[in-house]
């Protein structure tokens, strides 16, 4: 069984996303979702597909959901100890799959709802977290964590998005959030650990394009604790989020002026209020703006964002339908579930689609 890249050779070509949020937060399963993405099926190669699911444990919902993959499987009881030492595990258990023709070698996969125990002193619980799966994914040879959130999951694979959703059985997942990716591997060949989305905490990342700046955003991470291990570019974008907002308590639109920030002659533009701004964004974040051909979704707990790179190399629309709004590479994969939408739209450059839970901006005011 071959659970790592085959080949450095590059290819080139596009991959698919799309989000789908119910702003009330209305769960629904997972067929829509598959729908959509299904609609881009020649956007994709087979060799990476994933979805992230928001809502899906009400049970668990204060427990930290830790989904795992397992491609050394004599790893799993060692991390299982490691994981009691740090943690009371309310649930352990396989996720649950059916065998299909389509998904074929894949490893063990499994989950826990973790609540934290024997937290050192002077550190956040959510810090705690990233510790560990930052010590995981580097330490233990063949292990991965693919989420780490509370009352959400990450569950992708090798394969279409469409034959991973009958995989892992989402039609019977409820959510309020959706998102998927269908993947063409540009720099790396395709393997279970390196199929989008990608997550830290509540943070999911699914993305469409390169980013050429890559090993300089690495290394300023680093330097905050985050390590990179998944051998796919847009690890750095999770952990970037994670950073800005998180971390560093920046507002949305400051954080996607530093991914994809304005130009300097757009800058120049400016008046005197903002140019002073997003001049200190420039200059202070320098290291984690975000070059090369790129469109995301990025999603938490509250919110689905969807942008592009500056110069729009990559494209993406957005969409919306009474309380559900949509982010896809393509309109197609929208009018499969809406054909009469209430609005639709094509943002400019680096500038962000944001949806957001009605109950959260309650919290906000």
């Amino acid at each position: 069984m071959a659970f790592f890249p085959r080949s450095t050779e590059k290819q080139l070509d596009g991959c698919a996303v799309v989000g789908i949020m119910d702003t009330s937060a209305k769960r629904f399963n997972g067929d829509d979702i598959t729908k959509a993405i299904a609609v881009m099926r020649d956007r994709s190669n087979g060799l990476g597909g994933g979805f992230a699911a928001y809502g899906i444990y009400p049970q668990h919902a204060d427990l930290y959901a830790f989904h795992m993959i397992y491609l050394n499987t004599d790893k799993r009881y060692d991390v299982e100890e490691y994981l009691k030492k740090k943690f009371y595990i309310a649930s352990s258990e396989k996720i649950p799959t059916r065998k299909t023709k389509q998904i074929v070698d894949s490893p063990i996969l499994w989950r826990y709802f973790l609540a934290v125990e024997n937290k050192p002193a002077g550190i956040t619980e959510e810090d705690y977290i990233v510790e560990t799966v930052m010590e995981i994914n580097d330490k233990l040879e063949g292990v991965f964590v693919a989420s780490s959130g509370k009352n959400m999951g990450v569950f992708k694979g090798v394969g279409y998005p469409e034959d991973l959703s009958v995989f892992y059985k989402l039609e019977e997942y409820e959510a309020y959030i959706w998102t998927s990716h269908g993947r063409f591997p540009t720099n790396t060949g395709g393997w279970w650990g390196g199929a989008h989305p990608f997550n830290i905490l509540d943070w999911s990342v699914v993305h469409n394009g390169e980013i050429s700046s890559y090993g300089i955003n690495q290394r300023y991470l680093e330097a905050y604790g985050y390590k990179c291990t998944l051998m796919t570019d847009t690890e750095v974008v999770a952990y970037t989020m994670d950073l800005l907002m998180r971390k560093h308590q920046m507002p949305l639109e400051a954080a996607c002026a530093v991914i994809a920030a304005p130009l300097w002659e757009q800058i120049d533009r400016m008046d005197e209020k903002e140019k002073d701004l997003y001049t200190k964004l420039r200059q202070t974040y320098a290291s984690l703006l975000l070059n090369g051909p790129f469109s995301f979704i990025i999603t938490n707990k509250d919110q689905m964002i969807g942008i592009t790179d500056r110069i729009r190399l990559r494209p993406v629309i957005g969409a919306r339908k009474g309380n559900r709004t949509f982010i896809s590479t393509e309109e197609a994969a929208v009018r499969e579930l809406e054909p009469d939408l209430d609005e639709i739209w094509i943002p400019r450059g680096g500038e962000p689609i944001v949806a957001q839970l009605k109950s959260a901006r309650r919290r906000a005011i």
